[in-house]
């Protein structure tokens, strides 16, 4: 069994090509993707070369980690059936290529354990999925507090403004410096920071990756307040302590989501709490892959590019 998919074969090299996949077992899915979305984060990390090296990157590899399909093939034990419509993370299924993500594809196989059932209905904004868990999973459990700042209005900046006012609690302020990227606001209210005089906010997400914002950011929580890091950081941060040390602050990582996660966003997302729609701004073909990959990573119009397999063959 083939298919096609994206390959980057070395930073800045991609284009399609067709891979073999792994022979499918017992809990095994086949999955016809439909769409699949483009990282401006992670992925563009590896277009560039930038990404830190950890265990399971390499060249060539097939990027994507948000794509929505429908099962071809359902193994005897996989749980599933032909014709459902499922969120998948990612594959790792090609002979010749990394699957770190694996996602952009025409076809992949994936264990069951990891793809997700979802409504056929929300079409290209399934492929969010993953985002929105992201989101969930820095704001969600014990211990940590919603945000009443929020540092980026991209996609992950909107979701955790989406789930902080789905949630009821007060809506939080967010920062953008873009004039294009401040609009599209529902039930909040986006603000360059130089138009923000307040210095007492108790926990602020920072979604837009920019570690060289830690020392502003001290300067604006209260006394205990907390700084969340949301987005992927590259290099390594540093604060002035002196400052930190006064206000006693507090410092957290948000990691990846988790399975739990996912099913609870695809909850709120089915029961129209949160909402996907205007995050997806640009859809190409897959077959212009390479002209939506530039565009999604050096547009800043572009919030999110979806990649539209329907008509690779």
């Amino acid at each position: 069994m083939q298919t096609q998919a994206v390959i980057l074969e070395a930073p800045q090299k991609i284009g399609l090509e067709t891979l073999d996949l792994n022979v499918p077992g017992a809990q095994d899915l086949v999955v016809d993707i439909a769409y699949s979305g483009i990282s401006t984060g992670t992925e563009k990390l590896f277009y560039t070369g930038q990404m830190p090296p950890f265990p399971g990157m390499g060249y060539p590899l097939v990027p994507g980690y948000e794509a929505m399909g429908e099962v071809v093939e359902a193994g005897a034990d996989s749980g599933y059936r032909v014709g459902d419509p499922v969120f998948v993370p990612g594959a790792n299924c090609y002979t010749g290529a990394f699957g770190l993500f694996g996602g952009a594809a025409k076809r992949l196989v994936t264990n069951s354990d990891r793809v997700t059932k979802i409504d056929a209905a929300l079409g290209a904004e399934g492929a969010l999925l993953a985002l929105a868990a992201t989101a969930r999973h820095a704001m969600a459990g014990p211990g940590k507090a919603v945000p009443d700042l929020i540092v980026g209005h991209g996609v992950l900046g909107r979701l955790l403004a989406r789930l902080t006012v789905a949630a009821g609690a007060p809506a939080p302020t967010v920062w953008e410096i873009d004039a294009d990227r401040s609009k599209g606001a529902v039930g909040y209210e986006v603000i360059h920071p130089d138009q923000d005089t307040r210095k007492d906010y108790t926990s602020i997400y920072d979604a837009s990756g920019k570690g060289d914002l830690l020392n502003d950011l001290v300067g604006r929580i209260k006394r205990g307040g907390e700084i969340v890091l949301a987005g992927f950081y590259t290099q390594p941060l540093s604060f002035a302590f002196p400052p930190a040390f006064m206000k006693e602050a507090r410092f957290r990582i948000a990691a990846e989501w988790q399975s739990d996660d996912l099913i609870a966003t695809r909850a709120l997302v089915e029961s129209g709490a949160l909402s996907l729609a205007g995050l997806i701004t640009h859809q190409h073909a897959a077959a212009q892959a390479p002209a939506a990959y530039e565009t999604a990573f050096n547009d800043a119009a572009c919030l999110k590019m979806i990649l539209n397999w329907k008509d690779i063959s």
